[in-house]
């Protein structure tokens, strides 16, 4: 059996060839989050979240339905 993936990485750079989409509700204060969708490599059909003020720190990577379940959650 595989080794599990890790759930986030140190650097959301690490994350090559994402491009990372800011909400449509921020009010450019970099005080918000940032999501991406890798479409190849190990974390593909995982979702990226990282703070839009620090972008090359860390991502946390979750699987859809897991952050689908987080945003209905909020609402």
């Amino acid at each position: 059996m595989p080794a599990p993936l890790p759930r986030s990485l140190p650097s959301s750079t690490r994350l090559h060839g994402v491009r990372w989409q800011r909400s449509s509700r921020s009010t450019g204060m970099n005080n918000c989050v940032e999501t991406a969708r890798p479409g190849s490599g190990p974390w593909a059909g995982l979702l990226a979240v990282r703070d839009s003020k620090n972008t090359s720190g860390p991502a946390l990577l979750f699987a859809p339905a897991a952050w689908e379940g987080f945003i209905a959650a909020l609402r």
